[in-house]
């Protein structure tokens, strides 16, 4: 199986301020790592793991079409789809049913890349507003996002973390959007741009917009005018253009399905010593089990 790889439209580290290639990066600065094409069950999962491992987090694509024999033909998938299979059943639409069972699927195959478990094994469930998350298994945080075909999941270790999703032809007027969407740093920055460019820089803005309130879990919640990004500089700023991260926050654009569609990631590191391995079955420190063992043995 050969896996995508594809260059960034841009990543940017509030730490550092300027835009740079991921290869670039300065030892010891966090990187968001290019999506993973997975294409079905059989992944490549181990890219996902290993990921995670390394930079904290990882991101998934792939088309529901792709997973469309699994969806039909998976004899477990009543138990995979958990608390979903209502929702499931209920939806009429065949396109709309297939599309809904492929993200979840896919959604709980990274899951359980990232724990080293099975996906049956995983319990899929949604806080208000919608935002999935793994019950039982703080030690990740899951988005989950997708547009026309396709479908994007992040994974993270080190905080939250947030998807997003755009076809690359689609057509932002700048005219129409910059007052929804824009604050007034990136207004003069969109304004100096040829219009090509413009709108390509609108689209990438909208999708690591959506990313960011995604990993807030505040979705369209949160106004896209109350916080902005130094399309020039780099990083995650105020309304009036001053730096609103020291470091926390990472993000990256890359295009997938060879420039078909955008995928935007916005990264937290809550700056605690995570456990690198998010293993279900390792994920317990071995002297704190061994101290509960000898306890247990005593009663």
């Amino acid at each position: 199986m050969t896996t995508e790889t594809a260059s960034p439209v841009l990543t940017v580290r509030a730490q550092r301020g300027a835009p740079s290639m991921p290869d670039q990066s300065a030892p010891g600065e966090r990187t968001i790592a290019p999506p993973i094409h997975v294409s079905g069950p059989r992944g490549p999962w181990e890219e996902v793991y290993t990921n995670l491992e390394r930079d904290g987090s990882a991101v998934v694509f792939a088309t529901w079409g792709e997973w469309l024999t699994a969806a039909v033909s998976d004899a477990e998938l009543r138990p995979l789809l958990g608390r979903d299979w209502q929702r499931y059943r209920r939806t009429q639409d065949a396109a709309m049913r297939y599309r809904f069972v492929a993200s979840r699927m896919v959604l709980k195959y990274t899951a359980a890349a990232a724990l080293r478990t099975e996906p049956v094994a995983l319990d899929l469930a949604y806080k208000i507003g919608g935002r999935p998350y793994i019950r039982g298994f703080d030690q990740i945080d899951v988005s989950l996002s997708h547009t026309d075909d396709l479908i994007v999941v992040g994974v993270s270790r080190t905080g939250r973390i947030g998807v997003d999703t755009e076809a690359a032809g689609r057509k932002m007027s700048f005219e129409l959007f910059h007052e929804q969407m824009c604050t007034p740093t990136e207004h003069a920055e969109l304004t100096r741009m040829a219009g090509d460019r413009q709108g390509s820089e609108l689209l990438r803005l909208w999708t690591l917009k959506e990313a960011y309130t995604k990993a807030l879990g505040q979705g369209l919640r949160l106004g896209f005018t109350a916080f902005g990004f130094g399309l020039e500089s780099g990083g995650l700023l105020a309304p009036d253009g001053s730096p609103a991260s020291r470091g926390e926050w990472a993000f990256a654009t890359y295009p997938v399905l060879g420039g078909s569609y955008l995928v935007s990631t916005a990264c937290h590191d809550t700056g605690l010593d995570t456990a690198r391995d998010t293993a279900v079955h390792t994920m317990l420190d071995e002297g704190f089990m061994g101290a509960v063992e000898e306890g247990l043995a005593g009663v």
